[in-house]
């Protein structure tokens, strides 16, 4: 692997950057002759889209159609105080939604 110094990296920076894009080889910029970073070229993938670079890269475990709670434990049509995410909370009367902040 060619290395540079960092001096000479930023000199020549948009050459360097030419070069490894056409050779396909590593750069390693060094600071005081220890490795500081590494250039590499970029993977120009094949696929069409974005999503076809993700495809194969999720695995579903367990069911996602079933509800995570049972419908018994949905208070919301009975009037049940229910909490809230961010501390208020949500209290349902005949119909209505009231939402009361907490104050901080």
């Amino acid at each position: 692997m060619k290395s540079v110094a960092i001096s000479t990296f930023k000199a020549r920076c948009l050459a360097l950057l030419e070069d490894v894009a056409r050779t396909g080889k590593p750069l390693l910029v060094t600071k005081r002759g220890k490795p500081l970073a590494r250039l590499t070229a970029a993977d120009h993938s094949r696929s069409s889209s974005p999503q076809d670079t993700l495809r194969h890269s999720v695995e579903t475990l367990g069911d996602v159609i079933a509800p995570t709670i049972p419908a018994t434990a949905w208070d919301a049509t009975r009037g049940v105080l229910l909490a809230r995410d961010d501390g208020g909370t949500v209290r349902t009367r005949r119909g209505r939604q009231t939402v009361r902040r907490s104050r901080r």
